[in-house]
């Protein structure tokens, strides 16, 4: 795939992911509020602590998103593949967007399922457009030659 679809999907799931986080901070901080106000309580559980709990939630899953669409901008401007670690934080993303659109089929509905999935599929497709580096010839070798001598 080249550079020219590879970048702006790269832009588009980093700006995918930026909204969601902002949304999943929202989220969260309504449900914290309404569970402090409200004084309910899950088997006798502070509903302070829970409240704040929610909170906490919430910001360290928007600042996990917000490191993923950084992660994928960088990624779209430089137009190279993201370093070891950053492919692995962004499959772990892909992991968690994939098992929570399975469970908002159930809870939320076919839409938020939609957009689960939509966002699961621009960060695969991020990760494949960037793919492993192609390997270097040997000096003297032609495409379609073995970069080595095969192994006796």
């Amino acid at each position: 795939m080249g550079a020219m679809v590879r970048r702006p999907v790269a832009f588009i799931a980093a700006l995918v992911l930026f909204a969601e986080a902002v949304g999943i901070v929202i989220v969260n901080v309504v449900l914290g509020t309404v569970v402090k106000n409200q004084d309910m309580s899950l088997a006798g559980t502070d509903p302070g602590v829970m409240s704040k709990g929610t909170w906490v939630l919430g910001g360290v899953s928007g600042l996990f998103l917000v490191l993923c669409g950084v992660l994928l901008l960088l990624a779209g401007v430089r137009d190279r593949a993201p370093g070891r670690v950053a492919r692995i934080v962004l499959i772990g993303c892909a992991v968690v967007h994939g098992v929570l659109g399975a469970l908002t089929v159930g809870l939320v509905g076919w839409p938020a399922f939609a957009f689960m999935m939509v966002v699961l599929g621009l960060i695969v497709l991020t990760l494949v457009a960037y793919g492993p580096a192609e390997e270097e010839t040997a000096p003297g070798a032609g495409p379609g030659q073995p970069t080595a001598p095969a192994p006796v």
